[in-house]
């Protein structure tokens, strides 16, 4: 590590701040089952994708079912249930203790995440920033939101450790060549295995002194 730089945790959202990765499961699998029978398990292919790349790469040209799809996914948002995932917020209390910056990166746009606030308003407080989707030109898996999540906490890619649950996200975070943590939340410890250093069910068990013998 760069010790003349700050160490940065940077945060995905859905699944890995939030357990609702499998309320999207419903929502989104419902949709591949209406327009894409042929792609299987679609809510998991789409994990950690920008709504604006889902809508390029599968319903490109569909414009009057994106605009069908946006409004219910605006309603579907707002009546989500935002729930920590166990121990995420005493591990960044932990992590403010110890002067560790803390960025949540997420493919969430600001209207979603603006729900989350209403139910959460600490959420804000407890981090030094949250990067959305509008602040990136590329979604994961390119590292492109990663490694601003390294910049605008002043810091270089090999002080940086990523929390990811989602295949995407996995993969952004190792070619921003970034530590990965996985979260067994949205997909099984095993199928994660090797996209990531180490993987953890939640945050319960994992404190700073796990995250810094993982970093050296």
């Amino acid at each position: 590590m760069d010790t003349t730089k700050n160490i940065a945790a940077l945060f995905d959202f859905d699944g890995v701040v939030m357990d609702t990765e499998t309320q999207y499961s419903v929502f989104w699998d419902e949709l591949g089952r209406r327009y894409h029978p042929e792609i299987k398990d679609f809510g998991r292919v789409i994990k950690g994708q920008t709504l604006t790349q889902i809508y390029d790469k599968y319903f490109a040209g569909m414009d009057n079912i994106q605009k069908k799809i946006t409004a219910d996914l605006n309603n579907f948002e707002k009546g989500m249930l935002y729930e920590y995932i166990p121990g995420v917020e005493n591990f960044m209390k932990e992590l403010r203790v110890n002067g560790i910056k803390i960025a949540i990166v997420t493919s969430s746009n600001e209207q979603k995440m603006s729900n989350a606030y209403r139910v959460h308003p600490e959420l804000k407080a407890n981090v030094d920033f949250i990067l959305t989707a509008e602040m990136f030109t590329h979604s994961k898996p390119d590292p492109e939101c990663f490694l601003l999540g390294a910049k605008v906490c002043d810091t270089v890619p090999e002080n940086c450790i990523v929390f990811e649950d989602s295949f995407h996200g996995l993969e952004a975070g190792n070619r921003a060549k970034m530590t990965v943590v996985g979260l067994a939340t949205t997909n099984s410890a095993e199928v994660i295995r090797d996209k990531a250093d180490v993987v953890i069910q939640d945050f319960k068990e994992f404190g700073f002194e796990k995250m810094k013998e993982i970093m050296r």
